[in-house]
């Protein structure tokens, strides 16, 4: 059976065809690191981590990417509140996010570009040289580079969205009304006081990268202009993943990505953990409480990955339970074998299981 994989782009389960066989590339959005990331965080690395499992038991050579975001507003803000530098700010969160790697036991990935290294932020500017000489990006009137959806088709196709519906919601910034349309997003934001000593030189002025940008010039500088599959969390999936189409395709003009895949929200008390609503909890929160990093893990991926997960402390008993029943069954297999008498008995629940994660990765099919 073949492996096959729910394709957010086109809305189906497909079947997985990478671009090089048996080599596959993966790109994956990683943390801000303003802070420590929540679980809720880690759900998305912990399905992708069981991606890039199964996906090296079929056979493939996996090269997967995932990024660390040391440069945005939140960034730097926090850093001006605790007056130290950018990098001095964010090194503690990187630490303690590669400290959560381990403790959850998470392969690593191949490699962690972050986005203020010297070489990715030429990139940037690079590809943005590239858009304006294609009259996809224009400079506004407050000296920052933004991005025209309007010369793009194909924008909107990955979040299904009806760019005729697109209107400003919240508060608008002064800066909003620089832009042509009020979708065009940032590939190079002006400098101004907020920014301290954060900011980069160029063509354009003093400023520094956009978000989205970020993420295109470090996914191409380290796996190519196409990539097999691309994953995040859904709330990635627009504005974030879709400018990254708009931006990458626009520079090389070819398809960014053969399949996207996009984990489903981890939820506390039917809300969406997140920093903002302040109902969030961190890998030292769980591991205080006395559960494993092991009885998390296996509590964030007992769910399919595109089912939103509700995150209570019942489900980790629920998991603590469950460990310990494999645990057991694994002892009596291990005697089994032990003592010669493998059977077709031992041999099918193998199967069994690695079929199930064909199936669009299907965990609750596999673990039964």
């Amino acid at each position: 059976m073949p492996t096959r994989l729910f394709d957010t782009y086109t809305r189906e389960v497909r079947e997985f065809v990478p671009l090089n066989p048996p080599n596959v590339s993966i790109y994956t959005c990683g943390p801000t690191v303003y802070s420590r990331a929540h679980i809720g965080n880690f759900r998305a690395y912990i399905f992708e981590d069981l991606l890039q499992r199964h996906l090296g038991s079929r056979g493939y050579r996996v090269h997967r990417v995932m990024n660390l975001t040391d440069v945005d507003d939140k960034t730097i803000r926090g850093a001006r509140e605790a007056n130290i530098s950018l990098e001095e700010y964010t090194k503690p969160f990187k630490k303690a996010f590669f400290e959560d790697l381990d403790t959850l036991r998470l392969k690593r990935a191949n490699e962690f570009p972050a986005a203020t290294e010297p070489r990715y932020i030429a990139r940037m500017i690079e590809m943005i040289r590239q858009l304006m000489g294609r009259d996809l990006a224009y400079q506004a009137e407050d000296k920052s580079v933004y991005f025209r959806i309007n010369k793009f088709p194909n924008y909107g196709k990955l979040a299904h969205l009806n760019l005729d519906e697109l209107r400003p919601s919240g508060r608008v910034r002064a800066d909003e009304y620089d832009k042509e349309n009020i979708g065009d997003f940032a590939l190079w934001k002006a400098w101004d006081e907020a920014d301290g000593d954060v900011g980069w030189d160029s063509r354009w002025g003093r400023g520094r990268p956009g978000w989205h940008i970020e993420c295109s010039a470090m996914a191409t500088a380290l796996l190519g202009d196409e990539i097999d599959i691309h994953c995040g969390g859904v709330d990635n999936i627009f504005p974030h993943h879709e400018a990254e189409i708009a931006q990458s395709e626009g520079c090389t003009g070819k398809k960014f990505v053969r399949y996207w895949l996009h984990c489903a929200h981890l939820l506390v008390d039917n809300q969406k953990m997140s920093k903002s609503l302040g109902n969030f909890y961190t890998l030292p929160d769980v591991i205080g409480k006395g559960y494993s990093g092991r009885e998390l893990r296996y509590a964030l991926l007992r769910v399919h990955y595109r089912v939103p997960l509700n995150f209570t402390w019942t489900g980790m008993e629920e998991s603590r339970q469950a460990l310990a029943r494999i645990d057991e069954w694994r002892q009596r297999l291990a005697e089994v074998i032990g003592s010669q008498r493998q059977s077709n008995d031992i041999i099918q629940p193998r199967d069994d299981f690695s079929q199930a994660l064909d199936d669009d990765l299907n965990i609750s099919a596999a673990l039964g």
